[in-house]
């Protein structure tokens, strides 16, 4: 396929970059550095939307991921639906793709399941408790169909970041949804030798007690957002990065146009790529015509990064989500390593429930990142976000825009797909968690971009602009690729 050149839009970078390493009587900012608890337990915890788009943080909202092995077989969680209803909720007579009869016979109340045999029982664990409860899982039979190629595009907002906050800028309901990323910095760890350090931890203070936590990516970088958790303008801060015991200091100054740039005192080991690969996908009725295409997608992607040259430890997890009121809220899979039983749960996945617009992103998100087991240290954490609707920012919180702030501060990467369907408020919300995460902002393209059934092509109904497109699995491995080169050769 001959593909579209992307736009080579670089951030300007200064000949001389700004560097700051650890001095004797630096001036402290703040006291002590406050970083996140380990995880010793999954737990969701509740977090608070922010009241207005200038919202202080102060404490952690995430608990830091010290997973060391991944599970030997998928195990599946589910969140209960917070208010079950009582009867078969409305159904609007259209909604998306979807008709209302097909949309009346997925919300009757299901026949009761015929028995299953299965060889290997996965658990699951309900979350918010403790118990674990066994159940047998054998996803229905895949029809096989002739694959055909999902095509797709991708855009960078933080190379294009003016582009990005033009597009914001450009639709009003921006300003009531996400975080102010007006103001950002860039921050890069290195070791001894100059070589980027992976997944440093790091710790940004204001004295007026205004906190940020981060954890660089591969390349050992990460952008600091300030307005996204400080109020009040402080004119400098206190970055703390420790990384393997190593630790180091340095001020950053607002409104600083060059790079921050941190020296840990020792090199850093270089070790074969770990890989913690989520995908989270909106199954609700309205995908229906698209996860079978998706599917096979997905499967290809896995298959892609295990040949990868650096041929990366792979562990692999799960989550689907739909709506309030339907046959499930959130359901995940546990990482694992077992790639054989990743793809049998990846096969029983199916489309239904819905019924409005909106669906339960949210609580997929916050569940994605706070309660599966993520790899510790020296791991690169990628989620790939698919969707064709926005969330409900009408539901209590957990809302994306608290979530995103503890994705980065767990060194969670988000690639946010756009299938077809979706619209402007969810551009805004996908577009916004990848800006914010280090991540790309994907859409999915067709001959004629209002017909999705019209086959793979190159037009899109998103506000982007100087894309190229390839087929998705294509695209998404070399967006994986790309991250694990950054890593620091031995």
């Amino acid at each position: 396929m001959k593909h579209t050149s992307m736009a080579s839009r670089r951030l300007p970078v200064r000949s001389m970059a700004f560097a700051l390493t650890v001095l004797a009587g630096l001036p402290a900012l703040a006291g002590e550095p406050l970083w996140p608890e380990p995880a010793t337990v999954v737990v969701v915890p509740d977090l608070k939307a922010p009241a207005l788009k200038r919202t202080r943080q102060t404490a952690p909202n995430f608990r830091a991921p010290v997973a060391t092995v991944c599970s030997d077989a998928p195990r599946m969680r589910e969140v209960p639906d917070p208010q079950p209803p009582q009867r078969v909720r409305d159904i609007p007579a259209l909604v998306g793709k979807v008709g209302r009869d097909k949309l009346l016979r997925e919300a009757a109340p299901p026949p009761p399941p015929a028995p299953v045999v299965a060889t290997d029982a996965m658990s699951v664990t309900v979350s918010g408790s403790r118990a674990d409860l066994a159940m047998p899982y054998a996803p229905a039979p895949v029809r096989q169909q002739p694959a055909t190629p999902v095509t797709a595009g991708v855009v960078d907002d933080n190379a294009d970041f003016g582009g990005f906050q033009q597009f914001l800028q450009r639709h009003a309901e921006a300003a009531q949804l996400g975080r102010d990323v007006s103001v950002r910095q860039r921050l890069r760890v290195l070791d001894a030798q100059g070589r980027p350090v992976p997944d440093a931890e790091v710790a940004v203070s204001a004295a007026d007690g205004a906190r940020m936590w981060a954890r660089t990516d591969a390349g050992g970088q990460a952008w600091l957002h300030l307005n996204a958790f400080d109020d009040r303008d402080s004119a400098s801060y206190r970055v703390d990065v420790r990384r393997d015991g190593r630790q180091a200091q340095a001020q950053l100054r607002r409104g600083q146009k060059d790079v921050l740039e941190v020296r840990l005192p020792a090199a850093t080991p270089a070790a074969r790529a770990r890989l913690d690969l989520v995908f989270m996908v909106d199954a609700t009725g309205s995908m229906g015509d698209e996860i079978d295409k998706l599917r096979a997608s997905l499967r290809d992607i896995v298959r892609g990064i295990e040949q990868l040259p650096s041929r990366p430890d792979v562990c692999l997890g799960l989550v689907t989500y739909r709506d309030r009121g339907d046959e499930y809220l959130v359901r995940s899979w546990d990482l694992s390593g077992n790639v054989a039983a990743f793809q049998q749960v990846l096969d029983g996945v199916r489309a239904g429930g819905g019924g409005d617009m909106p669906e339960a992103m949210n609580e997929a998100f916050d569940h994605a990142v706070q309660a599966l087991a993520w790899r510790g240290p020296a791991t690169t954490r990628l989620l790939v976000s698919l969707a064709d609707a926005p969330p409900h920012m009408d539901y209590p919180p957990p809302h994306y825009d608290q979530t995103m702030l503890a994705a980065l501060g767990k060194g969670i990467k988000v690639f946010s797909v756009a299938a077809s369907g979706q619209d402007t408020t969810g551009e805004i919300a996908q577009r916004q968690i990848a800006q914010y995460t280090g991540g790309r902002f994907i859409f999915l393209t067709y001959k004629d971009a209002s017909d999705p059934g019209s086959g793979p092509g190159r037009e899109t109904v998103h506000d982007v602009a100087d894309y190229s497109v390839d087929t998705l699995d294509t695209l998404v491995v070399r967006l994986v690729r790309e991250e694990l080169a950054q890593l620091p050769q031995g």
